[in-house]
């Protein structure tokens, strides 16, 4: 078990660092941009800020958005310049290190609504005072360091603009892929007789979690970005329908682990199960169709399709004639069926009606 959940945060962490290659190689170079305007072009021999603020501003994320990227970069400069201000008139230490906490984060509110710009402005004065003052030239001199390193961030924004889709889009696929994967060990399982397989498809569940709980909170975050942003705001219903689309994800994943859970006495016993192995198959391969579709940001056609036909299948009697444990598992099928239909857009009364009469 500690192999498959060895496994399942190697995925997941392969899969993070996918998404974040290009934002962290934007993001590094635009620091050693910034570094280089600083050094070349304002003369100043150690511009610390300038990187600072312009990876700051970008980040690794994705979520790049015009108005956030410079909430942090003009955060980031109210922070400096208050701190350089300050610490160059009453010095350093904890009774400044509170004063000068106090006045960028009151400074910073003033200016902006935005929690990140406070929040930024409090870190940066807070390094202001623990840098010694000496070391910056002049008490403007991190200040124009920080502009640099947050015009570059802006340029940047401006030049690779990022359609909040894209994340929101490539999270769903991997959390579709996890739930496919734990229906297909069990299938193999079930197919087997192999009680460690349907053991290790519950474990790979319950690792998954954090991916579909990261789809709805980014899928969140991009809606409500997508709101005050006008370049995005004709994506909003797409973000809506992923939103919506992660909550039934996570309700088919939850039912997905409740099956793996009463699947595992049935495996260790002299049960028939050649035609549910069958049936949880088909049913792994409808949701990998329907991880894909979700990731190109296609209409799951193909994928409604197939969920139907494993919907049709899922006739308790035509599975087992006389085996109520294994009717009963069907049962949950049924209803995993359904919530993997409503994931991929079908209405709740449409997905019941592909299921045959009990």
């Amino acid at each position: 078990m500690r192999r498959v959940r060895v496994v399942a945060r190697l995925r997941q962490g392969s899969a993070r660092v996918r998404r974040a290659l290009l934002p962290v190689v934007l993001a590094s170079l635009a620091a050693g941009v910034a570094w280089a305007i600083a050094v070349y072009g304002l003369g100043h021999a150690t511009p610390f800020f300038a990187p600072v603020s312009a990876w700051v501003a970008l980040g690794f994320s994705v979520d790049r958005h015009p108005r956030r990227v410079a909430e942090l970069a003009v955060g980031v400069a109210v922070g400096v310049l208050l701190g350089d201000l300050l610490v160059h008139l009453i010095g350093s230490g904890p009774v400044q290190v509170a004063a000068v906490l106090a006045v960028a984060a009151l400074v910073a509110r003033f200016i902006d609504r935005g929690d990140l710009l406070t929040t930024q402005a409090g870190v940066q004065a807070i390094v202001i005072v623990g840098l010694p003052a000496a070391q910056a030239g002049s008490p403007l001199g991190r200040w124009a360091d920080a502009l640099v390193g947050g015009a570059v961030a802006l340029v940047v924004t401006a030049l690779w603009p990022q359609d909040p889709r894209r994340r929101v889009r490539s999270l769903a696929e991997e959390a579709l892929e996890e739930v496919s994967h734990l229906l297909r060990d069990l299938a193999r399982g079930l197919a087997g007789h192999d009680v460690e397989l349907v053991e290790e498809a519950l474990v790979r569940g319950r690792a998954s979690q954090p991916t579909l709980d990261q789809w709805r909170s980014v899928a969140a975050q991009a809606r409500a970005g997508a709101r005050v942003s006008p370049a995005h705001r004709r994506h909003r219903p797409e973000l809506l329908d992923l939103e919506g689309a992660a909550v039934r994800a996570d309700r088919a994943m939850r039912n997905a682990r409740v099956l793996a859970r009463r699947c595992r006495p049935l495996v260790g016993s002299a049960h028939e199960l050649d035609r549910l192995a069958g049936l949880v198959t088909e049913l792994a391969r409808a949701t990998g169709e329907l991880a894909v579709a979700f990731g190109a940001g296609a209409e799951p056609l193909r994928a409604r399709e197939r969920l139907a036909e494993v919907a049709a299948a899922a006739d308790p009697r035509a599975v087992s004639t006389d085996d109520w444990h294994v009717q009963g598992v069907v049962l949950l099928i049924r209803s995993l069926v359904v919530d993997l239909l409503e994931t991929a857009g079908v209405a709740p009364a449409a997905a019941r009606e592909r299921l045959p009469e009990l």
